[in-house]
């Protein structure tokens, strides 16, 4: 075993090869990121992954250069959905998700999670004079959402637990979310408050729409890493925590929040929340279903 493994090995470890052990042999890491969730994770004009997600994963690709002596470390990014992401994480081709994965506990099974990052609540966003004012004004309506997302559960559950008869549309990501919305497809989106922010970013005229709703969930978003590797979450994890905790992250959410980003130059005007400022005072990994 390669000595920048060295250390205390749980019972639970059960990969065949550890994540730092296959980053240093093949001096590559592999980083899972999505196209269209800004401002967490998306490619600007240039074809650059940026955002607050890749910014958090830069300083993990950081240590882990660091870790493994291989300052010269190739990163590869793989493109992911909602749909792809954890089968890609748990076969290895992906060593470490850095997008807008929700910790869920019926995740914990599939793969690990790092210490949260953000916590969003489930809401809805629609044009100011649709009428929608809360998840109760979409009966009978066509409602948009994304695949495999905790918001298509809920929103299918809906349907069967209350005679709302919405049609629910599910778009395979953002991009094509928000041209349904703005076509007229749907009256509107539900999705996690923070995203539908950066969808409404994008629009052609941003001040038409509005984030509306009672939240139905609580989304704590994670990093993903293959289940049975302690060392690296150890390493992810306290990366994470040392920038929560001596006030760079904080950093981080005002470059990304609460000022104009790429591509448009739109701020997405989202202050941080007591609850999340109570996490990086004190990080962990707790999921919140």
């Amino acid at each position: 075993m390669s000595a920048l493994l060295a250390g205390p090995q749980t019972a639970h470890a059960q990969i065949a090869q550890p994540t730092l052990e296959k980053i240093q042999a093949a001096n590559r890491i592999a980083i899972g990121y999505r196209e269209a969730s800004l401002p967490f994770s998306y490619r600007d004009a240039d074809g650059k992954v940026i955002g607050f997600s890749q910014d958090i994963c830069n300083r993990i690709i950081a240590a882990v250069k660091a870790r493994t002596q291989r300052p010269n470390l190739e990163v590869r990014f793989i493109p992911v959905t909602s749909q792809n992401r954890i089968p890609l994480v748990q076969n290895g081709t992906v060593d470490l998700e850095c997008g807008v994965t929700t910790h869920l506990r019926a995740r914990q099974s599939q793969v690990t999670f790092s210490d949260t990052f953000f916590i969003a609540g489930t809401r809805l966003l629609t044009h100011k004079d649709s009428g929608i004012h809360d998840f109760s004004d979409l009966v009978g309506k066509s409602v948009l959402t994304n695949q495999g997302t905790t918001s298509e559960r809920i929103l299918r559950l809906m349907n069967q637990q209350k005679p709302m008869n919405m049609r629910v549309i599910s778009a395979k990501d953002y991009a094509e979310g928000r041209a349904s919305l703005e076509s007229g497809r749907a009256v509107a989106y539900m999705m996690d408050d923070v995203l539908l922010a950066g969808v409404r970013s994008l629009t052609a005229h941003p001040s038409d729409w509005i984030i509306v709703g009672t939240p139905q969930s609580w989304e704590a978003y994670a990093f993903m890493m293959r289940n049975g590797d302690p060392a690296f979450q150890q390493l992810v994890n306290d990366t994470m925590s040392a920038l929560m905790k001596s006030g760079e992250m904080a950093t981080l959410y005002h470059k990304w929040f609460e000022q104009p980003v790429p591509p448009h130059g739109v701020t997405i005007d989202f202050p941080m929340t007591s609850q999340l400022r109570a996490r990086y005072a004190a990080p962990d990994d707790r999921a919140l279903d």
